[in-house]
């Protein structure tokens, strides 16, 4: 799997897009009160997959003991800087192999660069066979058929406090689905990044996975886990999540 700039000679922009505790807490409280709602045994140990930065993890560790996994070399190391208490592997989340099993597994929004059904698959046959017996694993789309608003277009800027002095970056976002007969989209992403006043101009484009919500379940219960639907709703959106009990 080739990396998409952001995650690579990018990288650096991650840490200023958002602050971990500020715009990461509320939603890593609702991940951890779905942990011990549904999980079938005490949640003590936790695999976040396709950690990225370490965002969440950042807010999970307060209660948890953390392990992240990811693909990209760069996100790894901001990772590691931002918790250095955690434990963090290089693996691709289809076919990882860590040698454990975890109390409660959290795929975030890195699963949405899974763009076949088998992908999907892979992806949680290898969560759940890290997952301990009357564990949990939660997991979800950012956008699924029903939901994907064709040539979307949002923007954003980095927080002042977050950006080192002399930056400022404006982050365009474009989501755009060339031929909706498939499972995946494109997302632009386009980086006007200012450096004392001096303009350039980078972008990535992102390929993310699009599927009907129905078959993220009958895939779940296929792998063999017992299926439960949650909402998380931010400020703007309300996303469905699946929240998976290995029996």
């Amino acid at each position: 799997m080739s990396l998409n700039r952001l995650y690579d000679d990018l990288a650096w922009l991650w840490p200023i897009w958002g602050d971990p505790e500020a715009e990461y807490r509320f939603y890593c409280d609702h991940v951890s009160a779905l942990f011990h709602k549904y999980a079938k045994r005490n949640v003590h140990s936790v695999l976040n997959v396709g950690c990225g930065g370490g965002k969440n993890a950042f807010n999970l560790k307060r209660e948890f003991d953390v392990t992240g996994l990811d693909i990209s070399p760069e996100m790894l190391k901001l990772a590691k800087k931002l918790n250095p208490e955690c434990r963090f592997v290089q693996a691709d989340m289809r076919c990882f192999e860590l040698g454990q099993c975890y109390d409660a597994i959290l795929i975030d929004d890195a699963v949405a660069y899974m763009i076949t059904e088998e992908d999907l698959r892979s992806v949680f046959r290898s969560a759940y066979r890290h997952l301990a017996s009357g564990g949990v694993m939660i997991t979800g789309p950012d956008d699924t058929t029903e939901t994907f608003r064709q040539n979307s277009t949002e923007i954003f800027r980095s927080g002042l406090s977050l950006t080192p002095p002399g930056i400022e970056v404006t982050y365009i976002v474009n989501d755009y689905d060339p031929v909706p007969e498939d499972t995946w989209y494109e997302s632009v992403m386009v980086f006007l990044i200012r450096e004392n006043g001096k303009l350039r101009i980078e972008q990535d484009l992102h390929i993310i996975g699009l599927f009907p919500i129905e078959r993220w379940r009958a895939i779940l219960i296929d792998i063999g886990f017992e299926v439960n639907k949650a909402e998380y709703r931010d400020e703007s959106n309300c996303y469905t999540q699946f929240v998976g009990v290995k029996k």
